[in-house]
């Protein structure tokens, strides 16, 4: 069980460090770029540098409400 995980551990690393990396140059390496520069077209436009983090961040904050208020839900019923 401890080599599945690393794995899992290992993996969710690689994805957390390519998506800071990609991100990273598309907010601050990018603008700087000439924008008939063939690396535009792997990169979404300028306008998503905002709304995809936002976006994220409000369905984590729902997805983590959720969760807590079921939590809660489930212990009160213990209790009664």
């Amino acid at each position: 069980m401890e080599l599945a995980d690393r794995a899992v551990g290992l993996l969710l690393s690689s994805i957390s460090l390519s998506i800071f990396t990609y991100y990273t140059f598309w907010v601050i390496i990018l603008p700087f770029v000439d924008s008939d520069h063939f690396i535009h077209k792997y990169f979404l436009p300028q306008d998503y540098a905002i709304l995809v983090p936002v976006f994220s961040g409000v369905t984590l904050l729902s997805l983590l409400s959720v969760f807590i208020g079921m939590v809660m839900l489930k212990s009160k019923k213990k209790k009664a």
